[in-house]
């Protein structure tokens, strides 16, 4: 689970990380447009200018002259558009691989996520499953039980999380702890059926057949 709420906040910040430079890339787009509209307005100038120079619809030297020096800053106007053009190209063209780069990371992250997701659903389910099955087996157990010895296991249960330890070799499975010589001869004397509990922890304790 905490694998799947990893991969999931990995997503987040990938699709976080897509939509800036989707909006990045839609301002370079309207970059682009712009620079490309300045560079054809000036070579649309320069032509008409040039059309005019080379058809001679221009006799004044004065307005001739005026008319080349229009053209020579034209063309120097036009050179920095294009290097505008061009710089704005390079960032659209890097923004495009990111987002390609990014694309594919998101792809990768959701297969793993899928699996992941799937393995805790089965692993859920198997869970689910046990416990209907333990509880189904319980049931008729808990019934032959005197209801006291229920009750205090339930309690057990609710305080220390399980209300019953294995009793193997003089040591409670629940906390870990050997019993002292005299607890043990006292468990050992007792009968059978009488309820025997860890002095450490309070848990019941199962005797088993190497429980001493």
């Amino acid at each position: 689970m905490a694998e799947a709420a990893a991969l999931s906040a990995q997503r987040e910040q990938l699709s976080a990380t897509v939509v800036d430079v989707q909006t990045e890339a839609s301002d370079v787009a309207r970059e682009m447009a712009k620079a490309e509209a300045d560079v054809e307005a000036v070579r649309q100038r320069a032509a008409r200018d040039q059309q005019r120079l080379d058809t001679g619809a221009v006799s004044s030297a004065k307005e001739l002259e005026s008319l080349q020096h229009e053209l020579e800053s034209l063309r120097r106007r036009q050179a920095a558009l294009e290097d505008v053009e061009l710089e704005v190209m390079e960032r659209a063209e890097g923004l495009r691989d990111q987002l390609a780069e990014l694309q594919r990371a998101t792809a990768e992250l959701d297969v793993a996520l899928g699996e992941v997701t799937a393995s805790r659903d089965a692993d859920l389910a198997a869970i689910a499953a046990s416990r209907a099955q333990a509880t189904a087996q319980r049931e008729p157990l808990a019934a032959s039980l005197p209801t006291d010895l229920i009750a205090l296991y339930d309690k057990l249960r609710a305080d220390l999380g399980s209300g019953a330890a294995a009793l193997t070799h003089g040591r409670c499975s629940g906390c870990r702890l050997e019993l002292t010589p005299t607890e043990l001869g006292r468990i050992r004397a007792a009968p059978a059926e009488e309820v025997v509990r860890c002095e450490e922890c309070r848990r019941i304790l199962v005797r088993l057949p190497d429980a001493l």
